[in-house]
Formats: structure tokens, sequence, C-alpha cells
């Protein structure tokens, strides 16, 4: 049950199953910087009754909401209005809800990707050769954001080469190229894994000689424990293994800001929740 006092602003995550998020510790440390009274709620909506949960919402006053799994693209298609970056993306992963009953759509998560990976890890990626494993709604969501920046080669490649050759139509970008896993050759400074394959142990059926000694492997998703994509960079020499903890705090960041127009600083409470996550 929400706290429906005037002064307190209300917000939550939508997501099918949403128990595991915690997106509602991050939004209230971030209120605690500026002494905002903020009541942040996970809410798992039924998958068929996406659109009339979110009005629901909508109608009880909320600021706005922040989309996971599975709701991205019906978010896209929900919202009267997207940022650029979200119609890029293809999926809307934050919703404002205006004072004029408007539902407005943006995606924070590539520039939650690249905030974490330059200022929390203090890399660039000029000039840098890129591996991007999977061309789903994740990869999706970091792909014009990493064409943004000077790189090098961005290769994609996914189980079903298809869809990264469509994810690759879309940057119109000779430094983008497509690759079957059993083609890849040659080792990257960046190897991203944008699937969920590791969360369950998996690992995409490629060549340890993507990594070379001063590789930097990301895996988008996050747990308790090294992933499986991290364990198996580090055996195969990466300099560093990191998952999507920072990439998380990052971007919610930046739907703290579009709602709230506060910028909070991300370091302290990515550390606060390392502490507990692992």
């Amino acid at each position: 049950m929400f706290n429906f006092e005037k002064t307190v602003s209300r917000c939550a995550v939508v997501g099918h199953p949403i128990s595991h998020s915690q997106s509602p510790r991050i939004h209230d440390a971030f209120a605690r910087q500026f002494g905002i009274t903020l009541d942040y709620q996970a809410i798992d909506l039924d998958p068929i009754a996406f659109e009339q949960g979110v009005h629901h919402l909508q109608a009880g006053g909320l600021l706005g909401l922040n989309v996971t799994i599975p709701f991205k693209e019906a978010a896209r298609r929900l919202a009267d209005e997207v940022s650029e970056r979200a119609a890029l993306a293809g999926a809307v992963n934050t919703l404002s809800f205006s004072r004029h009953g408007q539902i407005l759509g943006d995606n924070t998560d590539g520039i939650g990707f690249i905030e974490d990976l330059e200022r929390n890890l203090d890399s660039s990626i000029d000039g840098a050769e890129i591996l991007l494993i999977g061309a789903g709604g994740a990869a999706r969501g970091i792909f014009h954001p990493i064409l943004s920046r000077n790189i090098g080669r961005l290769v994609l490649t996914n189980r079903t080469l298809s869809r990264a050759e469509d994810l690759a139509i879309l940057a119109k970008d000779d430094k983008v190229q497509t690759c079957a896993f059993e083609d890849i050759s040659g080792s990257f400074d960046l190897v991203i894994n944008a699937t969920a394959t590791s969360l369950t142990g998996g690992l995409p059926d490629i060549s340890d000689q993507v990594f070379h000694p001063r590789s930097i492997a990301y895996d988008l998703a996050y747990s308790d424990q090294p992933t499986a994509f991290m364990r198996w960079a580090t055996s195969a020499g990466a300099a560093s293994a990191v998952d999507g903890l920072g990439m998380l705090v990052e971007q919610a960041a930046e739907s703290f800001w579009i709602w709230h127009q506060k910028r909070p600083e991300t370091g302290v409470v990515i550390d606060e929740l390392r502490s507990g996550v692992r």
C-alpha cells in the first residue's frame, strides 16, 4: 500500500517476476541524499494486464515507473511520447506521468552502461575493439550509446545470427560487423555479455581466444556471486570481469534525474549494494 500523503513522492518498478529487484533499495538511497520522502515499491504485474496496471498506477498519482523484464517493449508501445534513445533502443525502461495525463517513455540503460564503464571503472572505449554477445533487448539498449563513442570496431554475435544482422543494419556504420559464434577470430578489448545465459550457468559457445591480458569482460546481468561468464573470462585470462550492478545503479540515477531533477551520487550506493550482494 502506497503512502498517499501529499509530501510523499511515489514511484515504483514493475516487472514479472520482481521480488529480486534492487531498485527500491537504490532509489531509497538516492532519496535520502536529498531529504526526499519517497515511497518506491516493487510491483509484480500480470503480463496480460500490463497496460491496465500502468494506467491504474498513473491514476494513483505516481511520478513514474521503472520497467523491467518482460515489459520494456510493451512500455514502448504504451508511451504517448518516447525519447530519441528509447526510440533507437526499441524499448522503454522509464515511464513518467505528466500533469496533462501523458505517458512519457525513456531508456536509461545505455547511459547507465557508459557511465559505469567510464566513471566507475575508469575505462574509455575510444578506439576499442568490442565484442557484443547477444542481440535482444539488453543489447539494443547499449548498442547506440556504444556507437556514440569513437570506437575502433564493434562485432555483434548471437546464437541466431540473423538477429545480430538485424541489429547491425540499424547502425549504418562500417565499424559494425556481425559474426557467427564459430567464426569469431582475434581478441577484443571489451567483451560484453548481453544474454541471460550465465545466470543459469550457461555460456556462449565462443573461443577463449576472444580475451587478451588487457581485456575487460562485462556481464550486463548481476548476481550475489560472480556469474558463469565472469568466471569464464577470468579463467581465460581477461584482465578484469565485472557484472552489471554498477550499470543498474547508474541507469537508476538517470531515472531519478528524470523524475526529480536531482543527480544522485552513485558510488556510495554501489558500494553499499556490493557489501550486501557479494
